[in-house]
């Protein structure tokens, strides 16, 4: 029965490729992009007026031994209008395996020059790669780096306000933010297990602050297909006014990030490395009996190669990713053992198949392990995705 399942995906992707060897390549995924789709509607050419997006993704997932899943995982509507040269507003609504409805963005722009802007609203947090570029076109693979879902936890979006720009001469881009922090308690949710802060997120809804936290990042590009960033996070998780009076209702949280993406005709690259300290993370714990580690740590590297040539329009790139992260990295200062299942190490290998500029076939297979299990598990993934 196994075999059975298997057999039409892997059909399916040997057709593929085959096919694949007479049609043009398009470079929208590994070319290194510095624009997301916000960025493409704040700097478009039309002098006023609305400006309509989109991006989405289907998903089929094939865990071994287990029962698939298909699943339209996100369709994301992008608006955005400009009043004036000055001054823009910028939002995408999105819903997730269908019926699930959420506003991912909707911040207020202001260029104070061509360069430097002030913005306000529902914005992303500004750490690592995927957080702020994760249109589907954008990445290899079928899912998201899980780097990105387990230490920082894409997608990562809250309010706050700050200024954005770009020093052209030094081939530097900078973000700078004061936020809302994570909830401490989100229902009957708490921070720790193996996604760490995942379940803090706030989304701009009703959101609680009492403690302003601040995010900054810096891109270097001034090398030739190469992109460098370095990312800061501090303060703390946010406490309802009944929960305050308890030792225990917040924690600190310090991130610190460092990543690259590299792009040099058919070969490109691209790695992340996240490290966040918790403080107080003993006294939450007992407080909630959880399990919230006083460390975080996870990395990525990714490999690829267009396997079609370099002059065509579309593109076949065939990758391979290797991901270690570990939300237990550290528990000595959080009261709490170790828990060996939260130490994973994953490889994906697969194809991204550009059939047209912003959209993408894609199809891959991973090696899923963590330090609890003597072996690890497979999972068989195909979809497509589309950004326009």
């Amino acid at each position: 029965m196994k075999v059975k399942i298997y057999l039409f995906p892997l059909l399916f992707l040997f057709s593929l490729f085959s096919f694949s060897q007479t049609v043009s390549q398009d470079t929208s995924a590994t070319r290194n992009q510095q624009r997301n789709a916000a960025q493409n509607i704040l700097n478009g050419t039309i002098s006023k007026g609305i400006t309509v997006g989109g991006y989405a993704e289907v998903d089929y997932n094939q865990p071994e031994g287990k029962n698939g899943e298909l699943d339209v995982h996100r369709l994301v509507l992008l608006f955005g209008y400009r009043f004036s040269d000055r001054v823009q507003f910028v939002t995408e609504i999105e819903y997730e395996h269908v019926k699930e409805l959420y506003i991912e963005q909707a911040f207020l722009n202001y260029n104070l020059n061509p360069d430097h802007s002030i913005r306000g609203g529902l914005m992303l947090v500004p750490m690592g790669i995927v957080n702020e570029y994760h249109e589907p076109t954008t990445f290899n693979g079928v899912e998201r780096p899980n780097v990105d879902k387990s230490i920082i936890p894409t997608t990562w979006r809250e309010i706050g306000i700050g200024m954005t720009g770009k020093f052209d001469e030094a081939s530097v881009r900078y973000q700078a933010y004061i936020f809302n922090g994570f909830a401490s308690v989100e229902g009957d949710k708490f921070l720790g297990g193996p996604n760490a802060f995942r379940n803090g997120r706030q989304k701009g809804a009703e959101s609680i602050i009492n403690t302003p936290n601040f995010s900054t990042k810096i891109d270097y590009y001034g090398l030739p297909g190469l992109r460098l960033g370095a990312s800061f996070y501090t303060g703390r998780s946010q406490a309802t006014d009944e929960a305050q009076q308890f030792d225990g209702s917040d924690v600190g949280l310090n991130m610190f990030g460092l990543d690259m993406r590299y792009l040099n005709r058919r070969f490109s690259a691209r790695g992340q490395y996240i490290h966040a300290l918790i403080n107080d993370a003993e006294a939450y714990n007992q407080l909630y009996e959880t399990d919230l580690g006083s460390e975080l740590r996870g990395w990525y590297l990714e490999m690829g190669y267009n396997l079609l040539s370099p002059v065509k329009e579309q593109r076949l790139d065939a990758f391979v990713r290797y991901e270690d992260y570990d939300t237990h990295a550290a528990v000595e200062e959080a009261g709490i053992s170790r828990n060996p299942f939260y130490h994973r190490k994953e490889w994906t290998l697969g194809v991204s198949y550009h059939v047209a500029r912003g959209a993408v076939v894609k199809g891959d297979y991973q090696f899923l392990d963590n330090a609890g299990d003597s072996g690890s598990t497979g999972q068989l993934n195909f979809g497509f995705g589309i950004w326009f």
